[in-house]
């Protein structure tokens, strides 16, 4: 009877690691320590592993195309700025090269998961873009079980085995709350994104560590769904408070910002001189409103270069840093914003 061959899955049982740590050991590249690989390489030939040359083969044929998928309310991203930037960015910096972009929005992570095996399977792809990590991230270790090439738009992450480009969204939002203190704002509400998403638990994590950073009073961040509908709720929600109103609103989107700015018109409410606000994405959108709404302002589209550079580079087989900096946002002031008016503030 013939003798089943060897599997990196059976390695990694044997070894007490994940498959992906033992891939990234057979195939020399970062993401376990020396230690780990070295245990990983006994253990492989003691088992006497061989790679599937046949297997091998197939998977390095070359589609031409990568994968993004978002699992997003489809109606919101129709309407942000930024997603239509970015993946513009990210078209370019493919388009050098002559790669296509195949890209499904999905309702969530499973559905996304099953696309992610659905389209490796039938080798549609070469590698995949992924933005919008969570706390123990499901996605990751399909990444790395099935060896797929990867870029994570944010971070940094705990995994420690694919390669992001990401921005400090904790240094970013301390530079707003900053702002806001120096102009003498002490109460702040922040209309937040998307709860499970690590980029705003970092940012609403910064929004309560300045509580006691700037002496403020309080500091309040209200989940949404990054719509407009939702911005605008909490927006007539946070100004409905009879008692110790926020004197400034920081929202997650520039998409949210502006239906605050629409809602404060609606209740009467005066921009900055009863509240002031900003927004820590910048478009057209918030210089096209009156006032301008400050904002924090970075080359989305660039950033989408970048990301596709590295995904490409990270195809042909190049060793990667983990952490690939992105150009930091800066803040951008217009009319939306100054010292709270004394009789409330």
């Amino acid at each position: 009877m013939a003798r089943q061959r060897t599997t990196i899955s059976d390695i990694a049982r044997q070894a007490g690691v994940s498959s992906g740590a033992v891939s990234f050991a057979l195939n020399g590249r970062p993401g376990v320590s020396e230690e780990t690989r070295a245990r990983i390489l006994r253990i492989a030939d003691e088992m006497q592993w061989r790679p599937n040359n046949a297997a091998r083969a197939l998977r390095d044929a070359r589609s031409d195309v990568v994968g993004f998928v978002i699992a997003r309310p489809a109606r919101t991203l129709g309407v942000e700025p930024f997603f239509a930037q970015l993946i513009s960015g990210i078209q370019a910096g493919l388009s050098q090269s002559e790669i296509a972009l195949h890209m499904l929005i999905v309702e969530d992570t499973e559905a996304e998961i099953r696309t992610y095996k659905h389209w490796w399977n039938e080798h549609r792809v070469d590698g995949w873009i992924l933005i919008d990590l969570q706390e123990n991230d499901p996605r990751i270790p399909v990444l790395e079980a099935q060896q797929m090439p990867a870029i994570l738009l944010g971070g940094p992450t705990e995994h420690r085995s694919i390669p992001a480009v990401w921005t400090d969204d904790r240094e970013a939002m301390m530079t707003i709350m900053s702002y806001l203190a120096t102009l003498g704002h002490r109460r702040i509400a922040h209309v937040a994104g998307i709860p499970g998403f690590l980029h705003t638990q970092r940012r609403m994590a910064a929004v309560q560590d300045s509580i006691e950073e700037f002496g403020l009073e309080s500091a309040v961040s209200y989940p949404t769904d990054f719509s407009d509908s939702q911005g605008a709720s909490i927006t007539r929600r946070i100004l409905s408070q009879r008692k110790d109103r926020p004197t400034a609103i920081v929202y997650d989107s520039d998409v949210m910002a502006v239906a605050g700015s629409g809602v404060t018109r609606e209740m009467g409410v005066s921009v900055p001189e009863d509240v002031s606000i900003v927004a820590f994405d910048d478009s057209a959108l918030t210089s096209l409103v009156y006032p301008g709404i400050t904002s924090l302002t970075r080359d989305t589209f660039a950033l989408g270069e970048q990301v596709a550079r590295t995904l490409l580079e990270i195809i042909s087989g190049k060793d990667m840093p983990l952490d690939i900096a992105a150009t930091a946002p800066t803040l951008t002031v217009r009319g939306s914003t100054a010292g709270p008016n004394r009789r409330d503030g």
